[in-house]
């Protein structure tokens, strides 16, 4: 088992080094590669084709994401093995390739987003402004204004926006650093915002001793749906984040960009967003495609 042991911290290591896994990432890997040791007897750093094939075949059970995730542990761990020459072969063709599915996220139509803002408005319009509405007003801009993770928003600090920055350079999942789009509406609303915190406060949403948790974040943002008339359960901080890229994509934005502005490491991760666009992509087809005015063309001369 020992021999495991270090081969796996090894392969953490380098993980965490050179790809820059978040710590969620490396506890998952480490925790499918360490009950994989101890079905293979502390042998898992060794194991042939064979081994690892039975190993799969006890997976039979599993739901599919579940191999999958297990697959591609064993996957990425047989191949550092053998680019470090821990091994001469790699037994990893043995493990499953199943076909997971993505599951399609959870959006909202512009309507609900202006039910929001009409919402959140009719609580801006008390005189004087109550802090509480303000807060919540810089934190709905940011989410739907620039896609921001919930873990990323409640975590700003005091200073992170600035009034004639349209922009901030923010280290989110995995450690990967982004450069954000901060609209003059978020702006203006961080700015009333802010002007409630203390200024020895580190965070810009501070909450006790530390900042605002992602539980009340959430709780926020589904009572401003209930206000809005919106059922809460379709309404989250996530749920306005991807808001935020399926009407981009609908106005026309690059996915590549939207991907660099969401955070993305994979492309596919962005693709994802382009099933809420199909109808505007066979409009713009049929609208905008070269052939189209020839068919028209044809079409009349039949006639």
């Amino acid at each position: 088992m020992s021999v495991d042991r270090d081969s796996i911290d090894r392969f953490l290591e380098m993980m965490a080094a050179q790809a820059g896994a978040a710590a969620n990432t490396l506890a998952a890997y480490r925790r499918d590669l360490t009950l994989a040791s101890v079905e293979l007897a502390g042998e898992l750093a060794a194991a042939d084709a064979e081994r690892i094939g039975r190993l799969a075949d006890s997976w039979r059970d599993l739901a599919t994401a579940t191999v999958a995730r297990k697959s591609a542990a064993l996957r990425r761990f047989y191949g550092f093995l053998a680019e470090e020459g821990l091994r001469d072969d790699d037994p990893s063709a043995a493990l499953p390739r199943p076909a997971t599915r993505r599951a399609l996220p959870r959006t909202l139509g512009h309507g609900d987003v202006a039910a929001l803002f009409a919402a959140l408005n009719t609580r801006l319009q008390r005189d004087p402004a109550i802090p509480a509405d303000l807060r919540l007003a810089a934190l709905i801009e940011l989410l739907y204004g620039s896609g921001l993770r919930a873990s990323e928003l409640v975590s700003l600090p005091r200073h992170a926006i600035h009034p004639d920055r349209p922009f901030l350079i923010l280290r989110g999942k995995g450690g990967r650093e982004r450069l954000v789009p901060i609209s003059d509406r978020a702006r203006a609303a961080v700015a009333a915002w802010r002007a409630h915190v203390a200024a020895d406060r580190a965070f810009l949403f501070p909450s006790g001793m530390t900042h605002l948790s992602r539980v009340r974040l959430f709780q926020l943002v589904r009572a401003l749906a209930a206000e809005a008339g919106i059922p809460p359960e379709r309404v989250s901080p996530h749920v306005l984040r991807h808001a935020f890229a399926t009407h981009l994509l609908e106005g026309g934005a690059d996915l590549r960009a939207l991907q660099a502005m969401l955070g993305h490491a994979d492309i596919a991760t962005t693709e994802i967003y382009t099933h809420v666009d199909s109808a505007r992509l066979v409009a713009l087809v049929n609208e905008r495609h070269p052939l189209s005015e020839a068919l028209v063309d044809a079409s009349r001369l039949r006639t």
